[in-house]
C-alpha cells in the first residue's frame, strides 16, 4: 500500500492532465487563456470543495483512501490555501492516484464529473 502523499503526487498528475483535457474540448482559446482556466480548477480551493460533494458519491474503501489523503501530514502548505483546504485538496489527489494505480479509468471519469459540476461558475468569475 502505497501512502497518501504519494498517491497524491500521481493523483494530482492525473487531476491535473483531465482538467487541461477538458478545457481543451470545451473552448478554442490561446494557450494563457487555458491557463489560467486550469490554475482556478486545480488550485486547492475549488479541490476543497469538490472533497464536500465527493464524500456522498463514494465507496466505502474510496471514503477510507479520501478519509486517509485527508488526514496525511506533508511539511508544507501553499500560501494561498489554508491547512483544512491544503488538506482536502490532497485527499482528492489521493482518491485520483488509487484510482489511476488501480486502473479504473470509468471511475475516474465519474468522479471527475462530480468534481467539475462547479466548474461553469469558478471559470466565469
Amino acid at each position: 500500500m502505497y501512502s497518501p502523499l504519494s498517491l497524491a503526487f500521481l493523483g494530482d498528475s492525473v487531476y491535473d492532465t483531465l482538467v487541461r483535457e477538458m478545457l481543451l474540448r470545451t473552448a478554442n482559446m490561446p494557450a494563457s487563456k487555458l491557463h489560467s482556466a486550469k490554475v482556478r480548477l486545480v488550485c486547492a480551493e475549488f479541490q476543497s470543495e469538490a472533497y464536500g460533494r465527493l464524500e456522498e458519491h463514494l465507496t466505502e474503501r474510496e471514503l477510507s483512501v479520501l478519509k486517509r489523503g485527508r488526514n496525511a501530514t506533508g511539511n508544507t502548505v501553499p500560501k494561498h490555501a489554508d491547512t483544512g483546504e491544503y488538506r482536502r485538496a490532497t485527499a482528492v489527489e489521493c482518491l485520483f492516484g488509487y484510482l489511476y494505480l488501480l486502473g479504473q479509468e470509468r471511475r475516474i471519469a465519474e468522479i471527475f464529473e462530480i468534481v467539475m459540476e462547479d466548474a461553469s461558475r469558478v471559470l466565469e468569475a
